[in-house]
């Protein structure tokens, strides 16, 4: 347990460290934005995004850099499980989220392609930069898409706080402050886990997957929390595709690069167990949106508890595997047949609703 007390204190410190430079950075960034008159939807798939998947870049390009692939490719994975599973979810619980049709028809399946395809990239136990570069490519081609349709909804930049509002000196010192704290917390988190899962024993995938990934989305918690108490759930959804957006083409495309010749070893877990249900959560999103355009309480709630059995699969499996098979074949032949009844039956009654 002593030995265990500096790398828990590295983590909680790296954590509040990339929490607060993760929020300097989305004031500022935020503050350029409206300087600059971008519609609220797409600061939130891109500038409010990138400001809070910040910590997951520093995090995972330094892990790779030192060699520590496990990390980098599991804090992304986690850190897209999280944000669908928990952050939608908790948010949904604080006031019930109405979905633009943008994110139907276009933001949400992408996410669901480039998540498939990155499934089909690492299947082969090795992302290489090839793989990385495409990555970077595509998100030069959203961006590019992002600005060409920035100007469809101009009314959406209203909404903002005039303490938002920043001259640009102010904005241009938060955002240099913020990735000074950025790049301090992620050595500092990566320090810690690294030394924590060689003591207890577990492998650093799950270390990313559960402790990295969770304290690295704190950011993108928080600011969806806070959108949403404060009205604007366009954010707060846009946040969550943008940043799981960023984390696929940005940062598994820069550690991939960054990794050279030797390219990013992928832990077979993630391909067999992780990436599955990465893909998946996505894909749930579709049909929610599709049916009545709205994540409610009771379905945020769904999420939530969807991500407390995934973690708990993830702590039998290192802590008890006797009981893992069993606890799988319950999650799978009557928790997640009651969600699904759940669903079809919340669509169904808002169907009934739409036609009376």
């Amino acid at each position: 347990m002593t030995s265990l007390l500096p790398s828990a204190l590295q983590i909680v410190l790296g954590i509040l460290l990339l929490f607060g430079g993760g929020e300097l950075f989305v004031t500022g960034s935020t503050a350029v934005a409206l300087l600059l008159g971008i519609p609220q939807i797409v600061i939130g798939l891109t500038v409010v995004s990138l400001g809070t998947s910040a910590p997951e870049l520093f995090v995972s390009l330094i892990s790779t850099l030192q060699g520590n692939d496990a990390i980098a490719l599991s804090n992304v994975v986690g850190s897209n499980i999280f944000n669908v599973l928990v952050v939608l979810g908790m948010s949904a619980l604080v006031v019930p989220l109405s979905v633009r049709s943008r994110l139907v028809r276009r933001d949400v399946p992408l996410l669901l392609a480039v998540s498939m395809a990155v499934w089909g990239m690492a299947s082969g136990s090795r992302l290489t930069w090839q793989a990385g570069l495409a990555l970077l490519v595509g998100l030069g081609i959203n961006l590019v898409w992002e600005i060409r349709t920035a100007g469809e909804n101009p009314d959406e930049v209203e909404g903002f706080d005039a303490s938002e509002r920043l001259a640009p000196l102010p904005a241009g010192l938060r955002l240099l402050a913020g990735l000074v704290l950025l790049v301090l917390g992620s050595q500092v988190l990566v320090r810690g886990a690294t030394t924590a899962a060689l003591a207890l024993g577990v492998s650093q995938t799950v270390v990313g997957l559960t402790i990295v990934a969770a304290g690295t989305s704190m950011p993108e918690l928080v600011t969806s929390l806070v959108a949403t108490y404060r009205g604007r759930v366009d954010l707060a959804i846009g946040n969550v595709v943008g940043s799981n957006l960023l984390n696929l083409f940005v940062i598994l495309g820069l550690c991939a690069v960054a990794s050279g010749a030797r390219g990013l070893e992928v832990d077979p877990t993630l391909v067999s167990r992780d990436l599955p249900i990465m893909v998946a959560t996505t894909m749930a999103c579709l049909p929610i949106f599709w049916s009545h355009g709205q994540i409610t309480r009771l379905e945020g709630g769904i999420l939530v508890t969807l991500y407390g059995l995934y973690l708990a699969e993830q702590v039998l499996t290192n802590t008890l595997p006797s009981l893992t098979e069993d606890f799988r074949l319950v999650t799978l032949t009557l928790v997640l047949p009651l969600v699904l009844m759940v669903l079809v039956w919340q669509t169904v009654r808002w169907w009934q609703q739409r036609r009376t």
